[in-house]
């Protein structure tokens, strides 16, 4: 035996010291690969819409539903099975609301009735899960308890006594609402086992810190990482043009409290800088997206602030692009470009007139300097969002549990696309001196983007990084971007609409071609017959017909407008997908109202399933990707069994 093999397999026998310890979990693993696969969800372009998108968790996208009709059938009224589903949703809020609307008498009668509801599901949703696995799942102060329960053979009436027991003590005791809480939690972490969150957590909506705080504590998260997030970790790196369109956008949809109140990032500097800069400027070309009901003089401000930095990133972004001529984005400088007397810019060879004349912090003649109060104002901010532990933990977890890209049982997840030529060919993209495309392309800007937050020994290669962050965020070839420009400049200052389109890249036109859909799963080593390209960034045209389904299936694009802002543009509140053994489900939802509504009136999301895949056989754990590294180990193991019994490694017990 080679002498690296052996020295695995001694370190190996320090876990498994005997035959006996061998062959057991050989068994246990082998067992575990004939059980069905664990259950997916798939999340997109949730842009800090936390409402909306912790309901759908807590929901399952209508797997916890299903569950209960499972279970229940038709031996359940529609009106019970709602109650019972919003229990599971909100079991706290539920069991306050019931307490109120009910006599002591009845609520006891109510406890005990849910409380065997809720252990038929349960029982359910843990079917497919060992008992080692279900037992780490269990909330320590109710393990014991919920390990009997969940075991109960319903054709042992001798044990009927037994359990009516158990419940009327926890009810005696006072424990029924933190029991049913305890249970409500340990479905919703059985009913979707992985979630797969591809992309765009950050920027419009108001949340997107609150949907982090949750996720750390989810049990098996991924994440592929979108444009917005992406800026976001560069502002977390310190890259100044980052910042800039991080503010920017809050200011923008109205959201400067999640910096401000979120994150602690302090906003007054920019704030004192905005009005002293533009005291007597309208900023009308800055509105921001605020209530009917806003406080006037608050959304005066948070124009005047959207304007400075307006500015600020343009300048910045200039200088960026200076800096870095390999990025092939000079089109993108358009402050050199305006008649300041005039008040024009010229783009292509054709003039426009400017919406906005004023510019009282650009010099003509060299306009992509930062003023000294600019750069004084940035200097702060960027210690700023150095310095906030907050955010600093948010961006190291997108970092740790997440990349471009995943290749995940047999599918293929990406936020945005694969950039192409008009030939659908892999287009080739320079980063550094080499030319890119294809996976390399995304393998090679992850590289760079670790660097940007990570690099603490090469200073060169730590700036490339964070300035690579904004590349992503915004460039042409950039594979989480895919539109030829970023026309921020010309919404706020042009009216030709014209000149504002962002044109997509040849991926979405040609998405629909078997063989370009075949080669990019080839390209990223996925098995072309079973594998699928699942993505978002592009919000589906649904109140136009379009289908999130491309290439008979092979695609989806899951992004249906999680974001209030797209609402109207796709006619719902997003999609996800549910993959578990018996095959895939793409869900579209309508918006949530209210927890409120769940509780009280137990009005659910209204849910529709848009296509639903069958699996021919049930899929088994052996079939996945969990599947492959248990095979590994097993192994492994026979190899140790073998060492074992011919003498190469002694037992230690």
């Amino acid at each position: 035996m080679e002498k690296l093999n052996l020295k695995f397999l001694q370190s190996l026998a320090t876990q498994y010291p005997s035959v006996a310890k061998a062959c057991t979990e050989i068994i246990n693993l082998q067992a575990i690969l004939n059980l069905p696969k664990e259950t997916e969800h798939f999340v997109s372009d949730v842009h800090g819409e936390y409402e909306q998108f912790l309901h759908i968790l807590k929901t399952g996208s209508g797997a916890i539903r299903n569950k209960i009709e499972d279970v229940f059938g038709n031996t359940l009224c529609a009106r019970d099975k709602k109650s019972l589903a919003a229990l599971i949703y909100y079991p706290e809020q539920k069991v306050e609301r019931m307490r109120l609307e009910m006599s002591e008498e009845d609520f006891q009668d109510w406890y005990k009735v849910s409380l065997h509801r809720l252990i038929a599901v349960c029982k359910e949703s843990s079917a497919k899960y060992t008992r080692s696995k279900l037992r780490k799942s269990l909330p320590p102060d109710f393990s014991y308890i919920l390990e009997e329960l969940l075991s109960e053979n319903n054709r042992v009436v001798e044990k009927e006594e037994y359990y009516n027991e158990i419940f009327d003590t926890i009810i005696r005791l006072n424990r029924a609402k933190e029991f049913i809480v305890a249970i409500a939690g340990v479905i919703q972490k059985l009913v979707v086992t992985r979630l797969h969150v591809i992309g765009d957590i950050f920027d419009r909506g108001p949340g997107p810190h609150i949907i982090m705080d949750h996720l750390m504590q989810h049990s098996n998260v991924d994440f592929q990482w979108g444009n917005h997030d992406v800026v976001w970790m560069g502002a977390a790196s310190g890259n100044k043009a980052c910042i800039a369109n991080v503010i920017r956008l809050s200011a923008r949809y109205n959201n400067l409290n999640v910096l401000e109140d979120g994150y602690g990032i302090n906003l007054v500097p920019l704030a004192s800088f905005a009005i002293e800069t533009y005291a007597n400027d309208p900023c009308q070309c800055f509105r921001v997206h605020a209530q009917e009901d806003s406080n006037l003089q608050e959304v005066s401000l948070n124009m005047k602030m959207h304007k400075a930095i307006a500015i600020i990133q343009f300048k910045l972004e200039g200088q960026l692009i200076k800096r870095r001529p390999e990025f092939n984005m000079d089109r993108r400088l358009l402050l050199d470009k305006i008649d300041y007397e005039e008040g024009t810019i010229k783009i292509d060879g054709k003039k426009y007139e400017l919406l906005d004349k004023s510019f009282p912090t650009v010099d003509p003649n060299n306009p992509y300097e930062l003023s000294e109060a600019e750069e004084s104002l940035m200097n702060r901010l960027c210690m700023n969002f150095l310095n906030c532990e907050k955010l600093q933990e948010h961006i190291r977890f997108l970092f740790n549990k997440g990349g471009l890209y995943l290749c995940y049982n047999s599918n293929l997840l990406y936020h945005g696309c694969v950039p192409l030529d008009e030939n659908g060919k892999f287009r080739k993209v320079k980063i550094g001196n080499k030319q890119y495309s294809g996976k390399e392309l995304y393998d090679v800007l992850e590289y760079y983007a670790r660097k940007g937050y990570y690099e603490q020994d090469n200073k060169d290669e730590h700036e490339y990084g964070k300035d690579i962050m904004w590349y992503i965020w915004s460039n042409e070839n950039s594979p989480v971007y895919g539109k030829e420009k970023m026309a921020t400049f010309e919404r706020y200052f042009i009216a030709d609409k014209e000149v504002q389109i962002e044109r997509k890249d040849h991926y979405y036109r040609l998405i629909e071609k078997e063989e370009v859909v075949n080669n990019i799963l080839k390209e990223f080593n996925v098995d072309v017959e079973k594998g699928h390209i699942i993505n978002g960034h592009m919000p589906v045209h649904v109140k136009e017909g379009e289908s999130p389904v491309k290439c008979n299936g092979k695609v989806m694009i899951i992004d249906g407008g999680f974001s209030k802002a797209y609402r109207g543009t796709t006619g719902i509140a997003g999609y996800t997908l549910i993959y578990n053994s018996r095959g895939l489900r793409l869900v579209s939802h309508e918006t949530f109202t209210s927890t409120e509504d769940v509780i009280e009136k137990e009005i659910d999301v209204h849910s529709d399933t848009v296509i639903r895949e069958i699996s021919a056989q049930r899929e088994k754990v052996g079939d996945t990707e969990t599947g492959r590294q248990l095979k590994e180990q097993i192994s492994d193991l026979e190899k140790l069994l073998h060492a074992y019994r011919t003498g190469q490694i002694l037992e230690k017990e």
